[in-house]
């Protein structure tokens, strides 16, 4: 039950990312939540197989923690990727 509250908030993470950070309009809504809550997951089990407890706080802060940064940094990569493939794009469509 703990997996799924904490891939729920992984995509929660995901979402809020998306929409804080700016040129949200380069990416697919879904993106950021989707890495958050897989994240959450792939961290929370590793965490567990390592030892924590899942009624310890340090399973939660670590595994929510991981998820917000990887949300973060595939928002900034897909934006930073989309803008330069757009301008790729118009640069060889304007040369003709």
């Amino acid at each position: 039950m703990e997996l799924l509250f904490v891939v729920l908030g992984g995509a929660l993470l995901g979402f809020v990312a998306h929409f804080a950070l700016p040129a949200h309009d380069t990416r697919g809504v879904l993106l950021a939540p989707a890495a958050g809550a897989a994240v959450a997951a792939v961290v929370w089990e590793v965490l567990l197989l390592a030892g924590l407890r899942p009624d310890g706080g340090w399973i939660w802060v670590v595994a929510l923690l991981l998820s917000g940064v990887a949300a973060v940094v595939v928002c900034r990569v897909a934006a930073t990727v989309r803008r330069r493939r757009d301008g790729d794009l118009l640069a060889r469509l304007t040369r003709g």
